[in-house]
């Protein structure tokens, strides 16, 4: 921030891959709106992308011209293809790298740059890792209390803090958790409404005993805009296109077992296929992969007979403009936030299909139980969903009465999106509240 005479600038810096520079962007176009200049400072990628058309930072650099770009100088990565470290402590170790060069580039900018901090709401307390001296694997399945939050199995739990205290990736989180603490402020992509109580957890004194948390402001849901609900319900109550799509990849037989399950279910449908998954480590938070080879990876002659009702899309689609789109009717979704928060705010309930390790599985117990607008797909535990689990669930989904409910639900959170983020709304009432905080420091 400057003293007056220059304009504010905001400075953001994405980490851990692509799936935060969405939001990141998002988050640009309002301080944007409210009258700052935005520089979103990026690294260069330790992989490069085996993608044939334009990796996804060139899309979103194109398609943003209001916001300056700056890509910090090369520096050698960490051995990302032989080491044996968790991806996330890579990623890490590879920001801790570029600290120099941060440091070099923010000084070279007139006054000083703020860099908010974006971060979906993590409602399990820090005071609770503090305590305890053991991992929490061997609790298995058992249901674990948070306040704010609805109960859910430990399994379910962000991997890192399943481990045990003295494991580098837990030690590693917790560091993170306790330099939160330490910050003026935390921005959190959610809303006041969607998420009211894990939020009120995070304000209340008993989160951390005897520290006072930094406030948090609710700003999101920091997506893309699409089409409103009014424009939309008429037309979902009439058809409807399960989309299925993720960063994430599968392997070659549940791909398969996809493909049958879709073509029984006898319903419209859009797939996005990637690559499938293998023992890949920090590649997926990275690499825009090569197109997938849907002859070698689908049963034969599956596209031809679903011809007409069917589309098949490798590598990549515009997931915001699908699920704004009139024709869908449900997302089929493996929970990662940015993915839930674009449903939400497009009215379209969601079938959930969490993957292990980040927070999919938590999210995926506040999609289904707290925020009641999608239900699970069953099998996700032992990693493998049947082919009639699909066709089944889909048509719950998009003709029985479960379905109805749950559409219902999405029209009133679609609803609730709009109140937020508009003049007058929470989100914009928390961001100009932190801007208020920010210029008193």
């Amino acid at each position: 921030m400057d003293n007056g005479s220059e304009k504010q600038i905001a400075v953001l810096y994405p980490v851990g891959g692509v799936g935060h520079i969405g939001p990141m962007t998002q988050l640009a176009k309002v301080f944007l709106r409210h009258g700052y200049d935005v520089t979103m400072v990026l690294i260069e990628p330790p992989i490069k992308s085996t993608d044939s058309g334009a990796g996804f930072i060139e899309r979103v650099a194109a398609s943003n011209p209001s916001i300056t770009f700056h890509v910090l100088p090369p520096i050698p990565p960490p051995d990302l293809a032989s080491s044996t470290k968790h991806p996330f402590l890579l990623i890490l170790e590879l920001m801790r790298r570029y600290n120099e060069e941060l440091e070099s580039f923010l000084r070279s900018i007139p006054g000083s740059a703020c860099t908010p901090s974006s971060s979906t709401c993590s409602a399990p307390t820090p005071s609770t890792w503090q305590r305890r001296q053991t991992g929490l694997k061997e609790l298995g399945d058992t249901p674990l209390e948070f306040l704010g939050v609805p109960s859910m199995p430990a399994s379910h739990l962000v991997t890192s803090l399943l481990e045990s205290p003295e494991d580098e990736l837990c030690r590693t989180m917790m560091q993170i958790l306790e330099r939160h603490a330490d910050t003026h402020g935390v921005l959190v992509n959610t809303f006041e409404s969607l998420e009211s109580r894990a939020l009120q957890a995070l304000r209340d004194p008993l989160c951390v005993p005897g520290q006072v948390l930094p406030p948090v402001y609710s700003v999101g849901p920091l997506v893309g805009t699409g089409l409103t609900m009014d424009k939309q319900e008429g037309a979902r109550a009439q058809r409807g296109v399960p989309l299925l799509g993720s960063k994430g990849a599968l392997p070659k037989e549940q791909l398969k077992e996809i493909a049958v399950g879709l073509e029984r279910c006898g319903q419209r449908f859009l797939w996005v296929v990637r690559t499938p998954a293998g023992s890949d480590g920090p590649r997926r938070y990275w690499e825009q992969r090569a197109e997938a080879d849907l002859d070698a990876l689908l049963p034969e002659g599956i596209l031809e007979r679903t011809k007409g009702r069917g589309l098949v899309v490798t590598s990549w689609a515009p997931q915001v403009d699908v699920l704004n789109h009139p024709a869908t009717g449900v997302f089929v979704t493996h929970c990662g936030w940015n993915s839930t928060l674009e449903a939400i705010a497009a009215g379209v309930p969601m079938l959930c299909w969490p993957l292990a390790g980040a927070e999919q599985r938590m999210n995926k117990v506040f999609v289904t139980e707290d925020m009641g607008v999608g239900v699970e797909m069953e099998g996700y535990m032992a990693g493998f969903i049947k082919a009639e689990e699909i066709a089944g669930k889909v048509r719950l989904a998009l003709d029985a009465e479960e379905g109805t409910r749950l559409r219902k639900r999405a029209v009133q959170l679609n609803k609730e999106t709009q109140e937020a983020l508009e003049d007058g709304g929470s989100s914009q009432a928390a961001f100009l509240r932190f801007l208020s905080d920010v210029a008193s420091l």
